[in-house]
């Protein structure tokens, strides 16, 4: 067993202590290789912002969990590096299991060097969800690792994660649910989701340009959630934003995206004003790394060194991260 603080990462909780009381949200970027971690750490470094590398059951089983512990820990030593060389501080990383399905499995992340875990069981009852998660709070905490749960079920499809339909969390059960289960932090369904498509057409409202608009998140009931549990870190999941430039670039370049919809970042944006202390963005990655690729193999494809095309798409995510942490959610400069 190795401990976070071994690797260099800080749990979640005064992250979101800090990030309430300024009224931002910290990015949790997934990852899956080297290109998305180098990405994420150079953007957060360079505008100076609190991280929380996310990592899926899918992205660990993909990695391999003991590279991944590795790769958490170069992570780390990039950051310190970087801000060295930039004169720059280094800035608060956490290492994230995200929607973690079992308690076997929170356990391993917990042993190999997470710092923070999900326990997602949303699709257990009421009773089973608290007794799950309740389980994984009684593990994590006495080795100082904080634990998110969640509340009402995400539409769409991520990796292991799916479900047809929505079901908003139930303002009511919140207080019942914190207070048995002991979580740091609850991750709640207001309208987000997950994917690409996270709206159907006939969801949506569409502009004279052929645009689709989505319907507003639930803040109506963030709101009430937020007078039950006053002061308590709120997550969105599924908030990507889906941008239609590269929705376009991935079609024009031999893609075949059909109705890619996302939330919109003005959305976010009023959310992190709230009690929304960690936003979720996974799909938008894959989006402008796929973006970058396709584009690049269209116009030169007789390349085959995977430098070639895999650094442009590094550079369009670094990119992304910086507009992500500077224009929506308000870390920048937080860290």
């Amino acid at each position: 067993m190795i401990s976070y603080k071994e690797l260099g990462f800080v749990n979640t909780r005064g992250m979101f202590k800090k990030a309430m009381e300024g009224k931002y949200a910290i990015p949790a970027y997934n990852f899956n290789n080297m290109e998305q971690i180098q990405a994420i750490i150079t953007a957060c470094v360079e505008t100076q912002s609190p991280v929380i590398l996310q990592v899926s059951s899918g992205a660990r089983k993909y990695a391999n969990a003991t590279l991944l512990q590795y790769m958490g820990k170069g992570a780390v030593e990039m950051m310190k590096n970087m801000a060295q060389e930039k004169g720059l501080r280094e800035i608060p990383m956490a290492l994230h299991l995200d929607h973690g399905d079992s308690f076997e499995l929170c356990k391993s992340c917990i042993e190999s060097g997470f710092s923070s875990v999900m326990i997602d069981a949303s699709h257990h009852s009421f009773e089973e969800n608290i007794a799950l998660t309740k389980k994984v709070v009684d593990y994590a905490h006495p080795l100082d690792v904080t634990v998110e749960g969640e509340l009402g079920v995400l539409a769409g499809i991520e990796d292991d994660v799916s479900a047809e339909k929505s079901t908003y969390t139930q303002p009511e059960e919140v207080i019942e649910f914190v207070k048995k289960t002991g979580v740091d932090s609850l991750a709640i369904s207001i309208g987000t989701s997950h994917g690409a498509n996270k709206f159907k057409p006939e969801q949506c409202t569409k502009t004279a340009d052929g645009v689709y608009v989505p319907p507003e998140l639930r803040f109506d009931i963030l709101e009430e959630i937020e007078r039950k549990i006053a002061g308590f870190p709120i997550v969105l999941h599924g908030s990507s934003s889906v941008p239609m430039e590269a929705v376009k670039i991935i079609n024009s370049n031999g893609g075949a995206l059909k109705d890619a919809v996302g939330i919109p970042e003005e959305q976010l944006r009023k959310a992190t004003k709230s009690a929304v202390c960690k936003i979720n963005i996974d799909s938008d990655g894959r989006l402008w790394m796929t973006a970058a690729i396709r584009k690049h193999m269209n116009e030169k494809p007789a390349d085959f060194d995977p430098r070639k095309y895999l650094g442009p798409a590094r550079e369009a995510l670094i990119k992304m991260y910086k507009h992500k942490n500077e224009h929506v959610l308000g870390s920048a400069g937080k860290a």
